[in-house]
């Protein structure tokens, strides 16, 4: 689902009651002023009653509605004029809900201020659950802040609900996709490990009420294209059943065991069936092997897409039934009076429907509303005492910078030109169209704010360097179409600190527009080159404001270039981030974060973007070297790992406990990023070269050892084959490090190695 970045005007036009905010000028973003609905309750109904059970309050408030009333229920999930919010009940006591609200890394384009925390390829890239719960939790309070204060104001317009269509837990198959930015990367085990961190911390932890809903999306086999080379809405992706089942499902499988309350059904069609049609994938895999018992919404204009993009139905009342049946429970339209889901009753009264069935797929939008405390006293629900109030506050503007800083990935330190000290340079330059680009800085999905709570890094180095020469170099930002060679002289000659600020933003990769190459767009590596050409013996230090993979192999090879350092979106914390990391300050900011996706070397390492087979396709698959892979990263520190074991194993289905000691040798306190993978001896079997199994990230002083213990889930050495789940007997090798096993490319610190043996062979339908 997509709306395009557009400017806050906050006009505020009233108009006796029936007001409109205009906070921007996208259709989408307008909020009405609803009126208090009048209710025509006369009594206390048991829908009402806190003492009942869920399910007995949820079955009485649904029998009481009309089918009519069910219908526009459905319908009526999305932005806009029209396409929401859920009407008001006034007979039933029930107000407007809207359930069109983004929470990907803070509360989405909503109007007023929300704290923007790193895009979510930066929050990967941190590898730490821990800081996914943190920035959840505080995203989660201020949309129910935010929401809590719409209510009491009677505002029930685009985006002012507290049920998040987020996370994006597809996978990062390939590196030009435009939206593989709102991802966590390219690992399914890592991708549902921080789903279920994020839904947790943005769901809260009360017994009884939920702080704000979560959702993911984009269900399923949906990673690209966006425009390249076939639109998004028409595309039709052929996956085989062992690359669905071991790759494109097992995140959702953890977010849904994680509690999501909703899954958005994608645009694609899955092997000839649309997502949101897709009875397989959304009853038989997603209820009945998974258990899910949340709702399913379609993503905006999927469900008319069945009809006016695929061509796989014809009409509303055959399409509103084929989705209802299939298990998608609401409809996110774009914007129309008249959307798909107005055909139920037709559906219903055509006998391609059943009440019963519609009966049953309206409940689980009751309940969510219900869990968020709409029916009950306000007095019960300590999330109801949030507002505006919590939203951008310090501890918010903090964490935001700690969630940036731990983002950025090292990718280069020759000779440990990082961290810098600001004595030893006087002369610094900075060029490049991401210096002082604050529209691109953020990417896509990103909270709305004054500008006031952003530095660019142009303003945060200006504070260290006050003299700080700067240039764009490109004359129309990152396209970098219209270059001007001939101002590089005159801004790095004599320079003996020279910082380079590359990147795409949302003008190159975004929700689409996926990217022709891996290159650097336009003329940013003639920038590069001539600024090398003109440097002298100055330190050069390469900044990279992107999602997706670079080909900076030049850059990376260069003894000119020092440092590289991948900073991914990084929001309102940039610049205080940014230097934050540059010269370590306070002793606490050494880098630690790794890449989430693999880096290819070269654009031919990458299968044709429609081609969903797996071969050859991330870390897992890849025979070939990268430039830089999934979990690289340097440290200003240096580790060692010093002890493995993988304890007795017996069972197939049992848990493998494992030991772990690591120490930080200096020079500086640091975090530290464990990785584990697992490989099977016997590569004959249809499985990874190597799989991911356990991660995470840990902040050791100098000289600490780190006596690590964890358990790896047994469900790690499973794999699919002949239409059910198998764990074969035989031999098993365990990795533990800093990075994977046998990299070309590698960090100082040691991998150490481990077996264990899976003494039977076991045969499963389902995990």
């Amino acid at each position: 689902m997509k709306s395009l970045f557009g400017i806050m005007v906050n006009v505020l036009v009233l108009l006796s009651g029936l007001a409109t905010i205009i906070i921007s000028s996208k259709v989408k973003s307008v909020l009405y002023f609803v009126p208090k609905y009048q209710t025509a309750q006369t009594e206390v109904f048991p829908f009402q009653n806190t003492s009942l059970p869920w399910n007995v309050r949820v079955d009485d408030l649904v029998s009481r509605l009309t089918l009519e009333e069910i219908q526009l229920q459905m319908a009526r999930g999305g932005a806009g004029e029209y396409g929401g919010p859920a009407p008001a009940i006034p007979r039933l006591g029930i107000g407007p809900y809207n359930w069109d609200t983004e929470c990907l890394r803070g509360d989405v384009e909503t109007a007023e201020n929300a704290t923007a925390f790193p895009q979510a390829i930066g929050l990967a890239a941190t590898f730490s659950p821990e800081l996914l719960y943190d920035v959840a939790t505080a995203a989660g309070r201020e949309v129910r802040g935010k929401h809590n204060d719409y209510v009491r104001r009677g505002i029930y317009g685009s985006h002012t609900g507290a049920s998040c269509f987020s996370p994006v837990i597809n996978i990062a198959r390939d590196g030009r996709w435009g939206r593989l930015q709102e991802t966590y990367g390219e690992d399914p085990y890592m991708s549902g490990k921080l789903a279920e961190s994020f839904i947790q911390g943005l769901q809260g932890n009360h017994s009884r009420y939920v702080q704000a809903t979560g959702g993911c999306k984009h269900f399923d086999v949906h990673a690209g294209p966006e425009d390249i080379p076939v639109p998004r809405e028409t595309f039709n992706a052929i996956v085989s059943e062992r690359d669905w089942r071991m790759t494109f499902l097992p995140a959702f499988r953890q977010c849904v065991r994680a509690g999501t309350f909703s899954v958005m059904c994608s645009y694609n069609r899955i092997n000839g069936v649309p997502a949101c049609a897709n009875g397989k994938l959304l009853t038989d895999i997603l209820r009945n092997e998974w258990n899910f018992t949340g709702y399913v919404v379609s993503d905006e204009q999927a469900i008319e897409n069945i009809i006016t993009r695929h061509h796989y139905l014809n009409n509303s009342v055959d399409t509103a039934a084929a989705c209802v049946n299939a298990g998608c429970n609401l409809e996110l339209s774009p914007n129309l009076p008249q959307p798909v889901y107005l055909s139920i009753v037709d559906a219903v009264n055509q006998g391609k429907l059943s009440e019963n069935l519609v009966r049953e797929r309206v409940k689980p939008l009751f309940y969510t509303r219900m869990r968020l405390g709409e029916f009950d006293p306000e007095d019960n629900n300590p999330y109801a005492s949030l507002s505006n109030k919590d939203v951008e506050t310090p501890e918010h503007q903090a964490l935001a910078i700690e969630a940036a800083a731990k983002s950025f990935v090292l990718l280069k330190n020759q000779n440990n030109v990082l961290p810098l000290q600001e004595d030893d340079h006087k002369r610094v330059a900075i060029m490049g169209p991401m210096a002082n680009n604050y529209a691109q800085i953020f990417g896509d999905y990103t909270p709305w704010q004054d500008r006031s709570f952003t530095k660019t890094p142009l303003e945060a180095l200006t504070k260290v360097y006050p003299g700080i020469k700067h240039h764009v170099g490109c004359l129309d930002g990152t396209p970098c179409k219209s270059y001007q060679a001939q101002i590089v002289p005159k801004i790095v000659t004599g320079a003996d600190l020279i910082f380079i600020a590359l990147g795409t933003g949302v003008a190159l990769e975004t929700e689409n527009t996926d990217r022709a190459s891996l290159d650097l767009p336009g003329h940013q590596k003639d920038l590069v080159l001539d600024i090398l050409k003109n440097s002298g013996n100055a330190t050069v230090v390469v900044l990279l404001f992107n999602a997706g993979p670079l080909n900076l192999t030049f850059a990376d090879e260069s003894d000119q270039v020092g440092a590289i350092l991948e900073c991914f979106y990084p929001a309102q914390a940039t610049g205080d981030a940014l230097v934050n990391v540059l010269f370590n300050r306070e002793g606490k900011y050494s880098p630690a974060g790794r890449l989430p996706l693999t880096w290819p070397k070269y654009d031919w390492q990458l299968p044709p973007m429609v081609n969903y087979s797996m071969e050859g396709r991330t870390y897992r698959y890849l025979k070939t070297d990268p430039l830089y892979p999934f979990g690289y990263g340097l440290s200003y520190s240096n580790f060692s790992y010093d002890f493995l074991m993988a304890l007795a194993h017996k069972e197939p289905k049992t848990d493998l406990d494992v030991a772990l000691y690591f120490t930080n040798k200096g020079p500086v306190d640091a975090d530290e990023v464990v990785q584990c993978y697992i490989s099977w001896r016997n590569q004959t079997l249809p499985v990874p070269q190597r799989q991911l199994v356990y991660f995470n990230r840990f902040h050791v002083k100098v000289g600490v050892q780190v006596q690590l213990t964890f358990t790896v889930s047994w469900e790690s050495w499973t794999f699919w084959d002949n239409d059910q789940w198998v764990i074969q007997e035989g031999l098993m090798d365990i990795y533990c490090g800093g990075q994977q096993p046998n990299q070309k490319k590698t960090v100082p610190s040691k991998v150490l190695s481990d077996t264990f043996q899976i003494y039977s062979t076991v045969y499963m339908d389902k995990l």
